[in-house]
């Protein structure tokens, strides 16, 4: 038995989601390698017809992606590993889902930072690893 095309698409981005939450928990960063490999997985899946998308769409996904993320690490918010992360993602998801999973990171990385500002008793100045709150949309958006 064939798994489906959202079954294959579901492993492979909670697989990376997690993983990158994991790594950046512990190192505060996103490998390159990981971002490049779920990107090239997009678009193997893409191409071969595996995936929930096809190819026009794991591009612009990833384009998409790349849009939403990209003000932030302009303005210093996010960091680069951020922004790979949900363009490669993106390449997983297609455009209209990247667009549910960015909405679902940003309430996700909201209860996240206020999570993390009441722990620590201050409410500025706060940093915090964010592929966790990445993956927290990511996830929702595939499963949706």
């Amino acid at each position: 038995m064939v798994p489906s095309q959202e079954t294959v698409t579901a492993i492979a981005v909670s697989a990376c989601c997690l993983a990158a939450a994991a790594i950046d928990l512990r190192t505060r960063r996103v490998p390159n390698a990981l971002t490049g490999a779920a990107a090239a997985v997009g678009v193997a899946l893409a191409v071969t017809g595996l995936g929930r998308v096809g190819m026009v769409a794991a591009i612009v996904g990833g384009l998409v992606g790349l849009a939403l993320m990209l003000p932030g690490y302009l303005f210093g918010a996010t960091g680069g590993g951020d922004v790979k992360l949900l363009a490669a993602i993106g390449t997983l998801l297609g455009p209209d889902r990247i667009l549910i999973a960015f909405f679902g990171m940003a309430i996700g990385g909201g209860l996240i930072a206020l999570a993390m500002a009441a722990v620590r008793r201050r409410f500025r100045n706060e940093t915090f690893a964010y592929a966790p709150a990445i993956a927290i949309g990511c996830i929702y958006a595939v499963i949706k």
